[in-house]
């Protein structure tokens, strides 16, 4: 395998174990292009990316344009005189000017089992719709929306208790061995591309915090599904009522038979522990974290404080 010249487009978690496999691979990674810092924590100092993060580890030069649309952020991206570019949740539009610029073109990897999925938020949604499977592709990226040509793929299937957080960590080790097989058939000319099919396209959207609420009238399926893939951001929740209600975070629950006597509303706490009745079926909580509090077992929390059976969550 020849080495290839190459500059990395990337910005969060996800993206470093590709960055990894590419220097591992001994490709020359010239720049590395990420979100500029931003403000983070209670005292919003500025924070690094953790791809900026690993690349002045591995002293790379590192650059944080906010945007690419300009003839002198073009000019210094050409000047690079690329064979390639790899674009990992990078997070900026890339323009005609950008992807013309390698030789070789952009290689984007992709959480979801194209043309399944583009977007924004591939693995939460792929959890939260009940996927059986998913998996990372490499595709040629072109001006549409994920809509390249892919080169190569890689299925995996989603386990039934798994999350976002979970999955997220699995599909990043798998895509950055993905990613560093595809730069290895490229540079021997061996890379096949194959046009998106049209069929079976879904949209990605981002996750907005207003799906976090739990909606208890959905069925428990359904409900558990969302706390999967809203775990660990942004966190499905609920209410506790009380003269002082406190929101809690659900990180755990399991989906059970039974919704309780004919007069249960779904909200309503059921059985011991915090089993809560939902519009068809029930869930047990078995992991929660209380606002201001750390992560905790269901059975920890209860400790604390009651929550009798009849009690309605919000």
């Amino acid at each position: 395998m020849s080495s290839l010249r190459v500059a990395f487009m990337g910005t969060p978690d996800f993206a470093v174990p590709t960055l990894a496999e590419i220097i591992a691979q001994g490709h020359e990674v010239v720049c590395v292009y990420s979100q500029p810092p931003r403000p983070a924590g209670r005292g919003k100092a500025l924070r690094k990316s953790p791809v900026q993060i690993f690349a002045e580890a591995n002293n790379i030069e590192v650059r944080h344009p906010t945007s690419l649309k300009g003839e002198e952020a073009q000019a210094e991206f050409a000047a690079l005189d690329l064979d390639v570019a790899v674009v990992v949740a990078y997070g900026l539009i890339l323009p005609q000017a950008i992807l013309d610029a390698p030789q070789l073109g952009c290689l984007n990897l992709h959480a979801s089992l194209l043309p399944r999925w583009r977007g924004a938020a591939p693995i939460h949604r792929a959890i939260m719709a009940g996927d059986a499977e998913t998996g990372v592709m490499v595709m040629q990226m072109e001006a549409g929306l994920d809509t390249g040509p892919v080169l190569l793929g890689e299925q995996t299937p989603i386990g039934e208790h798994e999350t976002t957080s979970e999955l997220h960590d699995r599909l990043a080790q798998t895509g950055a061995s993905l990613m560093g097989r595809a730069l290895a058939a490229l540079s021997r000319g061996a890379l096949e591309a194959t046009p998106q099919s049209e069929d079976g396209m879904t949209y990605a959207a981002k996750v907005e915090k207003a799906e976090s609420h739990v909606d208890w009238s959905r069925p428990a399926e359904e409900i558990d599904r969302n706390i999967r893939g809203l775990t660990s951001w942004p966190g499905a929740f609920f209410v506790l009522p009380g003269k002082k209600q406190l929101r809690v975070k659900i990180l755990r629950a399991l989906p059970i038979d039974g919704s309780g006597d004919s007069s249960s509303e779904p909200g309503t706490v059921i059985g011991s522990g915090l089993t809560i009745a939902c519009g068809t079926g029930a869930i047990s909580i078995t992991e929660v974290q209380p606002a201001g509090k750390a992560t905790m077992s269901a059975e920890a929390f209860l400790r604390g404080r009651e929550v009798p059976v009849g009690t309605k969550l919000v």
